[in-house]
């Protein structure tokens, strides 16, 4: 029996009137199939979301990355509630500020000091601005295809991005280290940071780990320039490396961004950075009305500890890896090739047969309907919830989906 979606369509067409697009952002149901996917939730436990039609889905989205833990994650949720009852957004700064600030010191190799804020798009604009402040430069390096948030400057294209907001951004081929300098070379003098993600994951496109050489090449190229050299961990962190995706793949940057498994689902980000930008960061004024809510923070602490206590990383990689070779076998046994790139934490899987995502698309749309939540398009997550349980029954579903995408499109 497959599952069906009235529910969510008819909320959908409700949607459509009163919010632009019905469901904005990456939220947007634009990728798949109409009929094929649940486009509202209900609620989530553990690896597993309901939707509003009352279907049950293993869910490898987690929330694009936020959910590391579980939703509903109850010493995380406790945690928040505790807070929450005592104070939420306050006057004055939260003496959970310090305990949280702390902790991640102790925890991310490069780390000397902290800066909270609410969302990815925060931490990588504090950024922008501290390696800006600190060097008196304009130019920011950023590579293409990457994504750091829906900021004019960003590298995002959508309506209302002008030349002039993008006038000091230059782009490079990640994984270039001859690129970034020769465009360092071009604009001597002027490039105040390099911005990267600790690999590449774009989007409709295979991800890419750092040769051995690049990153050691690219500090070195920031250290010979007196360029701030910036890792957007936002996606990546702490599903890698608890020591942060830096201290994974060998690199020491100036500056870390964090977010997405900080607070396993809370709204919260934090910047941080090394020794000598701290002065630069004490002048600069970054702030918000609930960047410093006590319950998030709570919730962030919990977050981090618990991720520590159980060592994450490593059950999300295995798991990963237990998921991926198992989608590549059940793929081969179908007649059909797959290309799974990234780490297995955090896979992007592909039909090597194709460049359209045609055979994607129907993949997921059937494993959707079938309980199974990928998205055609993105890289999935694996969460420190999913069971070898979740893993065995998802291969079930995508055997009987390979199955379809081979009697459809051939191999």
């Amino acid at each position: 029996m497959t599952y069906t979606f009235a529910r969510s369509m008819e909320l959908f067409s409700r949607a459509a009137k009163v919010i632009p697009q019905g469901i904005p952002g990456h939220l947007t149901p634009v990728f798949t199939v109409p009929g094929s996917y649940p486009y509202f939730c209900s609620h989530a436990k553990g690896s597993r979301f309901v939707d509003v039609d009352g279907n049950e889905y293993i869910d490898y989205m987690c929330a694009y990355g936020p959910m590391i833990l579980g939703y509903a994650n109850e010493k995380v949720d406790e945690a928040y509630r505790v807070q929450a009852a005592r104070g939420n957004c306050l006057s004055l700064a939260n003496g959970l500020s310090v305990e949280l600030a702390e902790l991640i010191v102790d925890t991310v190799d490069c780390a000397d000091w902290v800066m909270f804020a609410k969302n990815g798009a925060d931490a990588t604009s504090m950024a922008v601005m501290l390696a800006r402040g600190y060097t008196g430069r304009d130019i920011v390096v950023l590579a293409e295809g990457g994504y750091h948030g829906t900021q004019s400057w960003a590298g995002t294209n959508h309506v209302g991005v002008t030349a002039r907001d993008r006038a000091d951004i230059v782009m490079v081929p990640w994984g270039d280290p001859d690129a970034l300098r020769r465009v360092v070379g071009r604009h001597k003098g002027s490039v105040a940071g390099v911005m990267l993600t600790p690999y590449h994951h774009p989007v409709f496109e295979d991800q890419r780990l750092p040769d051995p050489g690049f990153w050691p090449e690219v500090r070195r190229i920031c250290d010979e320039h007196g360029i701030v050299l910036i890792l957007d961990d936002v996606r990546a962190g702490w599903r890698l490396d608890m020591k942060g995706s830096g201290h994974f793949f060998g690199i020491r940057p100036d500056l870390a961004c964090y977010s997405k498994a900080m607070a396993n689902g809370y709204p919260i980000s934090a910047l941080v950075g090394v020794e000598r930008l701290r002065i630069t960061a004490s002048k600069a004024y970054f702030a918000g009305s609930f960047w410093c809510n006590a319950p998030e923070m709570a919730a962030a602490i919990a977050c981090i500890e618990e991720m520590k206590r159980i060592d994450a990383p490593r059950i999300v990689s295995e798991l990963g890896a237990k998921l991926t070779n198992g989608l590549a076998e059940r793929a081969r046994a179908n007649g059909l090739e797959v290309v799974i790139s990234g780490p297995p934490a955090i896979p992007f899987m592909r039909f090597a047969s194709e460049k359209n995502f045609l055979r994607s698309q129907l993949f997921c749309g059937e494993c959707a309907k079938r309980g199974v939540f990928f998205h055609p398009h993105h890289n999935w997550f694996v969460s420190a919830a999913h069971t070898e349980a979740d893993i065995e029954r998802t291969l079930e579903v995508a055997d009987v989906c390979f199955g379809i995408v081979k009697d459809r499109f051939g191999s």
